[in-house]
């Protein structure tokens, strides 16, 4: 048989401290990551009851939709305000498929969207792209 020549480094078994704290923080960031993208819950944001019965949020179109959750109630009239402050082109548009529903936004000015939301639910709210996403959580 031949023999082999094993290097120094070859020859340790074990982990060194500085492999296991990198080991741990590898593992703490993947955890870290899948948490944030597939296991957390968003809170969102109740809208308000209008003095005409409207239930209303404001939406800010920046980056995103904030907040990008809102709370409704169902078989109530629901009025989303979208106010975008940006001019990428992606957000010139918001669409609100399940309710057939779509709006322009200009730059700097505030659009009302209005709908009656009939069954309770999750529904999504996305720019015209698809690439900024929102959800309107009707109960």
């Amino acid at each position: 048989r031949e023999s082999v020549a094993l290097l120094p480094a070859q020859r340790r078994c074990g982990m060194t401290p500085d492999r296991i704290l990198v080991t741990v923080l590898g593992f703490t960031l993947i955890a870290f990551i899948i948490w944030f993208f597939w296991l957390k819950k968003a809170k969102g944001t109740r809208a308000a009851i209008t003095s005409t019965g409207h239930q209303e949020a404001m939406i800010l179109v920046k980056g995103g939709y904030t907040p990008d959750v809102v709370l409704v109630t169902h078989a109530k009239p629901v009025r989303l305000n979208f106010r975008r402050e940006e001019t990428a082109s992606c957000s010139e548009k918001v669409v609100l498929p399940d309710f057939e529903r779509s709006a322009d936004l200009p730059t700097g000015e505030t659009v009302a969207v209005e709908f009656v939301p009939k069954e309770p639910g999750e529904y999504e709210f996305t720019c015209q792209m698809g690439m900024y996403r929102g959800k309107l959580i009707v109960e």
